[in-house]
């Protein structure tokens, strides 16, 4: 019996499965939205509160301690007769690969709003990730139980700020209650924990306060369903099914977005929300098939089929118990302990050794996981976020996942004496988990650095490292990481001609001549290094080896930037001619021209430093606003708008990364 239980689990039919993820801003309420849809599922038998330190879906020491969520954690749990996959993830700007790469591999989400504050500066990142994936998503006013909530100011603040298209399903009532305007319906929550669930035909009087919600709600499935549409002009009677069939699909298009109202910490709205997780969000039979690129380059659409070929997407790896594990969505075929597994464009080939079920920290064993799940592997040791896990004789690669690049960093050191060897180690695994960190070495310094995505993600990595692994880590002052471009054209052409004396006596000569051109870009642009050079003399051919000394030595130059040698962005480098003398014009003469004209080229358009900015929402009491407006301007902040809604001031702006260093330290004494 407890083996058919153990081969059973994650093979719910693909049709009853919803994955999903829940996201917002920091504080918006998804850890306590997540777990009272445990406890009201029957997945947990208790209430974990964030506040307390006791929530389910955070495990992990350090949120605990910080009462944050830091990690994305996976659960599941059964509601009428369907599995939901959950994954909960951090609302901190400073984690947000955290919800990029689940929104890579999930088929909905549910977007948590405050419905007192409305959308939030972290509500808008998470928005343009989902969109970036043409994730499909609910909206969920939540905290309708704090002064100054206002749901209909929610999706007002949704349309304007997000472009979204909000459509009202459960409007909040007073009194602990919703009015579901799909089924005409009035949910009543009682009880201390809001188990009790009263469900009643709504009264006229309710039903005429909300007539401008339901007609809006009725036009929206109108759009997509005719004959509905010419019910809805009669001011007949509608369907309910036919409204949900007709919302679900405009869902799914992205069309609209369905939008739920409650309090999570007070128990109610959550039940109408996890029906419209059932009846509004798609299966993973209903998301468009992936793209897959095969070795000749040809594209191939990743049919959501257990019988064919593996593919599957590793977006998370995880240092668990001390050993390395890794996330993987699986999108076609089944993976089971013992399969070989290739990593897409790489000639590795891992052996799976444990495939498991995860539950936040728990993780259960399985016989296989199959196209449409999301499963933990144990025992592959190359691959890492973004990589492709395919069927060895049947190579294809999924589109990876891009980590943002990092914006501060400290200089780093291990706090006790013989500890340099655990510590290099220990960065070499944090590093692996996390796409977003890079560790190496300052080459005019000496010093090791380590760079993230901001003061916070680096506290909870030396936090981490000291409680996981025994290593104490001693950091110098933060330092904002820069990048360069040129300001103006440049050009360079650039003869080398030395001689080099290889032991006592004996002399190598160099000699070429390169003339290159480099371009300032528009800003996102990137760096292009072209060499396609004209030869001379002419008729001469360079050897495979010079060519590639050509292209190796713009590149170098390409690197570092001629202000302050930080790395270049948004620059065209040239390389017009290459002029060989015969046999001094070796590779390494070769290079060494290309790498010299580049620079100098480099040196004549003139470096310009590119210093981060960040868009800068700060909220205060309004009889703080002018203190905060004056040190936010005396920070270098450009203010762009300010908003006041019950006594508290919104200010909107543009800062730099350097003037906010400690900034909410300070900004909490004013």
């Amino acid at each position: 019996m407890a083996a058919d239980k153990k081969a059973s689990k994650g093979r719910a039919k693909l049709e009853t499965v919803r994955n999903i993820g829940i996201a917002a801003h920091i504080d918006a309420g998804k850890t306590t939205l997540t777990e009272r849809v445990l406890f009201f599922t029957g997945a947990s038998h208790r209430i974990g509160e964030v506040h307390d330190g006791a929530a389910h879906m955070d495990w992990m020491d350090e949120e605990k301690a910080h009462g944050i969520t830091i990690t994305s954690a996976v659960t599941k749990c059964p509601w009428k007769k369907h599995l939901i996959q959950i994954v909960d993830t951090p609302g901190h700007v400073d984690f947000t690969i955290e919800v990029e790469r689940a929104m890579r591999v999930l088929d909905g989400a549910i977007i948590v709003m405050d419905g007192v504050r409305g959308v939030e500066p972290q509500t808008e990142t998470v928005w343009r990730q989902a969109n970036k994936f043409d994730i499909p998503r609910l909206i969920f006013v939540n905290k309708m139980d704090r002064p100054g909530a206002d749901y209909r100011r929610a999706m007002a603040s949704l349309e304007t700020r997000l472009k979204g298209h909000p459509v009202p399903v459960c409007v909040p009532l007073e009194g602990n209650r919703v009015a579901d305007l799909i089924h005409d319906q009035i949910w009543s929550f009682a009880g201390e924990r809001g188990e009790e669930v009263t469900v009643a035909p709504m009264d006229d009087a309710t039903r005429n306060s909300l007539e401008d919600l339901r007609e809006t709600m009725l036009l929206a499935a109108a759009e997509i369903d005719e004959d509905l549409e010419e019910a809805v002009l009669e001011g007949g009677p509608v369907d309910a099914d036919k409204i949900t069939a007709a919302l679900r699909q405009a869902t799914i298009e992205g069309t609209v977005h369905p939008v739920f109202g409650g309090s999570a910490l007070k128990n109610w709205g959550v039940q109408p929300l996890l029906d419209g997780v059932l009846g509004l969000l798609p299966s993973p039979l209903e998301r468009p098939a992936s793209v897959g690129i095969d070795r000749k380059g040809e594209e191939h659409l990743i049919e959501m089929d257990a019988s064919a070929p593996l593919a599957a997407l590793a977006f998370k790896v995880q240092l668990w118990e001390g050993r390395r594990h890794v996330f993987v969505r699986v999108f076609r075929g089944k993976l089971a302990p013992g399969d070989k597994v290739r990593i897409a464009g790489t000639h590795d080939v891992e052996r799976v050794a444990r495939v498991f079920d995860v539950d936040a920290h728990k993780k259960d064993r399985l016989d296989e996981a199959r196209a449409g799940q999301i499963a933990l592997l144990a025992g592959l040791r190359l691959a890492t976020t973004g990589d492709t896990l395919c069927d060895p004789a049947h190579e294809i690669t999924l589109e990876r996942i891009v980590a943002r690049e990092p914006v501060l960093g400290l200089a780093v050191e291990p706090e006790g004496a013989g500890m340099e060897e655990k510590f290099l180690e220990v960065m070499g695994k944090v590093c692996a988990e996390d796409p977003t960190l890079r560790f190496g070495e300052d080459e005019d310094t000496g010093q090791r650095i380590l760079e993230g995505m901001g003061e916070l993600h680096l506290q909870i990595v030396f936090e981490r490292i000291e409680r996981e692994f025994g290593v104490k880590i001693r950091a110098g002052r933060p330092r904002v990481m820069v990048r360069e471009t040129v300001a103006a054209a440049g050009a360079s052409n650039t003869l080398v001609d030395r001689v080099i004396r290889i032991g006592e006596d004996k002399e190598l000569p160099l000699k070429a001549r390169v003339s290159c051109r480099i371009t300032p870009l528009e800003r996102g642009a990137g760096m292009t290094v072209a060499v396609n050079p004209k030869i001379l003399p002419e008729g001469t051919v360079l050897n495979p080896a010079q060519m590639e000394a050509v292209q190796q030595g713009a590149e170098d130059a390409a690197g570092a930037g001629p202000a302050e040698g930080a790395p270049l962005q948004d620059v065209k480098v040239e390389v017009l001619e290459v002029e060989t003398y015969g046999e001094p014009s070796t590779a390494q003469a070769l290079r060494i021209a290309t790498s010299q004209a580049v620079r100098s080229a480099l040196s004549e358009g003139g470096g310009l430093v590119l210093r981060p900015l960040m868009n800068t929402t700060v909220v205060c009491p309004d009889e703080n606003m002018g203190q905060v407006l004056g040190d936010l301007q005396s920070r270098g902040a450009i203010i762009s708008g300010q908003e006041n809604a019950d006594g508290t001031s919104i200010i909107h702006g543009l800062a730099p990364l350097e003037g906010l260093l400690g900034y909410t330290t300070e900004l909490r004494s004013i």
